[in-house]
């Protein structure tokens, strides 16, 4: 069999491992790797946040893959403009295409194409000193709403609340140090569509949000609610019953007056909805995030209430209502409107405000 030759567009990790193993399978093939960028490593390098070298560990193996003899890279080659496909097909034998996608999908809710709205790849890519993006980002708002459940909004709510200083011992461009320097957010807001037990945040992620002392990590007992479904995911995977676990132990904290940076506030409400991480600025706190920030310090000034460990994790347990403290049964069904219960879909005839 006579030695084939093999073009792959997309320098990422898709593309480097596909490369490495074309010269595996097919004895003297040679591979030639391009990518519109001038550093290989696709999202490795360019969308894994500065503090996370762990993550960025997987660039040691892809580099020992573009060193082989059999494989090149070439940079700055935009495909399309600079090359094209019948180029391609002129020179090689086959072609791979290993873009991936760069871009946000739109979320398809009213205002998210106002002023202060925008998608987390773009806020990634800045941090990550993306070429194709400003060097500047002015982070003027004082309360951040991240809208998402996966670790991509964790980091962007991490590098928000961080102190820029922290991020000195990071490989962080230094532009992005004098931008985050002069961050003025006091409050990061995680929103999730569902409960606790479908949040897609891996377990050491969720736990590094506390272990910078310049923050404190809040979640509100209102919206720490676990149904039937929850229950079955929690027992079934290790992975979403550590998430859980964490969470709980967030609820259980109470803030330690962190004395720099942000406090980062999980709202897993369900009435709200995402197709996709974004960032934006409103001009103050939502009502649900505001009335609900306000009930927990009036429950710290006070003595402490009993663990809600036990109430958190059964769907049928009774706990006290965090407004009025009258306790019944929490369940996951419709309750009638007299009724006084911390279920989604109750309503608290407390004196005080309701948050939502």
């Amino acid at each position: 069999m006579r030695p084939i030759r093999v073009a792959v567009v997309g320098a990422g990790p898709a593309g480097i491992y596909a490369a490495d193993i074309l010269t595996k399978e097919y004895e003297a093939a040679s591979v030639d790797v391009f990518d519109r960028l001038p550093a290989p490593y696709g999202l490795v390098r360019y969308g894994v946040a500065p503090d996370h070298p762990r993550i960025k560990e997987i660039i040691k193996a892809l580099r020992r893959v573009l060193s082989k003899d059999e494989i090149r890279f070439f940079g700055n080659v935009d495909f399309g403009t600079d090359l094209k496909l019948e180029d391609l097909r002129q020179f090689y034998d086959a072609v791979v295409f290993a873009t991936g996608a760069i871009f946000d999908r739109d979320l398809a809710i009213p205002g998210i194409d106002l002023e202060g709205s925008f998608g987390a790849a773009d806020f990634v890519s800045w941090f990550d000193g993306h070429p194709d993006y400003p060097r500047d980002w002015p982070l003027t708002a004082e309360s951040v709403a991240v809208i998402g459940a996966g670790n991509v909004a964790l980091d962007v709510a991490r590098m928000l609340a961080k102190p820029a200083d922290e991020q000195l011992t990071t490989e962080i461009a230094d532009n992005v140090y004098q931008g985050l320097k002069a961050n003025k957010a006091t409050e990061v807001h995680v929103f999730a569509r569902r409960g606790p037990a479908q949040i897609k945040f891996s377990p050491m992620e969720l736990r590094e949000l506390s272990h910078s002392p310049s923050i404190d990590v809040v979640v509100d007992e209102e919206d720490f609610q676990i149904d039937d479904a929850g229950q079955a995911a929690i027992q079934k995977t290790k992975s979403v019953r550590l998430v859980v676990d964490t969470l709980l132990k967030y609820a259980e904290s109470e803030p330690t007056g962190a004395p720099t940076g942000s406090t980062s506030t999980c709202a897993t409400t369900p009435s709200r909805s995402s197709a996709r991480t974004a960032r934006s600025w409103p001009s103050a706190p939502s009502a649900r995030s505001s009335t609900a920030r306000a009930t927990r310090s009036a429950r710290a000034s006070s003595s402490r209430p009993p663990s809600r460990r036990s109430t958190a994790r059964s769907a049928t347990a009774a706990r006290p209502c965090p407004r009025c403290r009258s306790t019944t049964p929490t369940t996951s069904s419709p309750t009638p409107a007299d009724a006084c219960s911390t279920s989604t879909a109750s309503t608290c005839r407390a004196p005080t405000a309701r948050a939502g």
